[in-house]
Order: structure tokens, then C-alpha cells, then sequence
């Protein structure tokens, strides 16, 4: 009798640990439960907050940089010296919000020949202090 009652003693008290061991996890599951609700709320807040906040560059660029055009003529260097007598126009676009240059050249027969610059391709503008409407502009290559 004694080993069966040391059977039943053991028994019980495997149980009462499995029972133990259920009621932790299930509390456990719950506080994980918890957490996992208080991080999604917490990262719908954040998502709803943050169009908020570049709303105002939106609204700036609600006022964009419309593309400027100049008509412009190159510069005479010494190795043009033979085109004095024939000037050359160019038309100037600049397209700030999309950070391009493009230099247009109209040709005999109504035929375009334009260059496009990226922002990146141009190194430096130069103001000319004696002359106050020249411009110099240093590319990559």
C-alpha cells in the first residue's frame, strides 16, 4: 500500500505541476497578448503622425519652382574667334525641383540640338564681377 500510495503521491504532484506550468503560460500568453496590442497601437500612432509632419514641405511644394528659360549666347573664346560675325543664341532652361540644365541650340531648318545637365554633372557657377550679366559654369568633364 505504501508504494501505490507513494505512486498516487507522485502523480498528484506531476499533475499539480503540469497544472502549474499550463496556468504560467497561459499567463504568459496573455502579458505577450498585451504587449503585442500595445506595440500596434503604438505603430498606428506613430504611422497616423507622421503624414502629419511633412505635410508642411507638401504645402511648399504646393508653391514649386517653375522651370525658367533664358536666351543666352556663349561666350567668344579665342578659338571662336571665326563666329564673331555670326551670334550665336542658345536657349537656357532651368529646372531647379528637377535639377536639370538643358542648353538648347536652334539650327538652320528649324532643327533643335540641345544639351540636358544633370545637378550633379555641374561643378561650380562663376559671376562675372566685371560683367554684371555673364555667368560661367564649370561641368564635371
Amino acid at each position: 500500500a505504501v508504494t501505490r500510495r507513494g505512486f498516487q503521491t507522485a502523480t498528484q504532484s506531476g499533475e499539480q505541476e503540469l497544472e502549474s506550468l499550463v496556468l504560467k503560460l497561459s499567463v504568459l500568453k496573455d502579458f505577450l497578448s498585451s504587449i503585442e496590442k500595445k506595440a500596434l497601437k503604438a505603430l498606428q500612432e506613430m504611422s497616423s503622425a507622421t503624414p502629419a509632419a511633412p505635410a508642411q514641405p507638401l504645402s511648399r511644394k504646393a508653391k514649386s519652382i517653375p522651370v525658367q528659360t533664358f536666351e543666352v549666347k556663349l561666350d567668344v573664346t579665342l578659338g571662336d574667334l571665326t563666329k564673331i560675325g555670326k551670334s550665336q543664341k542658345y536657349t537656357l532652361s532651368v529646372d531647379v525641383e528637377g535639377g536639370k540644365l538643358v542648353v538648347l541650340k536652334k539650327q538652320k531648318d528649324s532643327q533643335e540640338d540641345w544639351n540636358t545637365f544633370t545637378h550633379d554633372k555641374i561643378r561650380q557657377l562663376i559671376k562675372s564681377q566685371r560683367v554684371q550679366n555673364k555667368l560661367g559654369i564649370v561641368f564635371e568633364k
